[in-house]
């Protein structure tokens, strides 16, 4: 399944939860007023830990939405950049094996 997918199934996932959240807070989906007291204007209900700083759960929030590599996908990435890297190593080995010699040879003598 291609990352462009699976972010789609997930949003639509979440999509699905915030209604049925918005239906529950609402009484059930459309039978009227409830009747129950509700929160003040600009507090929410405290979910989880009492002393957790903002900034954490913000962080925590966050990288629950990131789309995380499965096993396949890391190996393909890792062994691209050992390639990579490797190419790189020997392009630079050799230019500083081919500016030894001239230096050897011009400068040196």
């Amino acid at each position: 399944m291609g990352r462009a997918l699976r972010r789609q199934q997930e949003r639509a996932q979440r999509r699905q939860q915030r209604q049925q959240q918005r239906a529950a807070a609402t009484g059930g989906g459309g039978r009227g007023p409830s009747m129950s007291v509700s929160a003040p204007p600009g507090t929410e209900p405290r979910r989880g830990r009492r002393f957790v700083p903002r900034w954490i759960a913000d962080i925590v929030s966050e990288l629950r939405k990131v789309t995380w590599p499965n096993r396949q996908e890391v190996g393909y990435l890792t062994l691209v950049v050992v390639i990579v890297s490797l190419f790189f190593g020997a392009i630079l080995g050799v230019a500083d094996l081919g500016f030894g010699w001239i230096i050897e040879n011009t400068v040196l003598r």
